[in-house]
């Protein structure tokens, strides 16, 4: 892949990515459910393996509420049709009534359908 291809492609990675923190902030379940594969899982910082379908319906319940969402690095290095992802944020959030600023590093992971990056999986930790 040439240097600009490259460039274009991690950009479209972290495209996504993005559009995956502001549906998260916006609470639209309905366009993380298409940024998402199906098999999708999300590992929280105290290590439950949460699956996608769960981890939306605890979002439309209330249970996490995102208010805001500030990034402040990442990195993307893409092997083919996969790439992964590692992203540190701010996160205002609402977990079971729990109001913080969490400092989450999201290590994410990505395979190219079609012309769209679909996240398969993230893996939260705190920095």
């Amino acid at each position: 892949m040439n240097a600009s291809a490259d460039v274009s492609t991690r950009m479209e990675v972290i495209d996504a990515y993005r559009a995956h923190l502001q549906a998260m902030a916006d609470g639209d379940t309905g366009a993380l459910d298409a940024l998402l594969d199906e098999g999708f899982t999300l590992t929280h910082i105290t290590g439950y393996e949460q699956p996608k379908a769960e981890w939306l319906a605890q979002m439309r319940a209330g249970q996490f509420a995102y208010h805001g969402i500030e990034e402040k690095t990442v990195t993307v290095k893409v092997d083919g049709d996969t790439a992964r992802l590692v992203g540190r944020i701010i996160t205002d959030a609402t977990v079971c009534d729990a109001h913080a600023d969490w400092r989450l590093q999201l290590t994410m992971d990505y395979a190219r359908v079609g012309d769209t990056w679909i996240a398969r999986r993230s893996v939260a930790r705190n920095w």
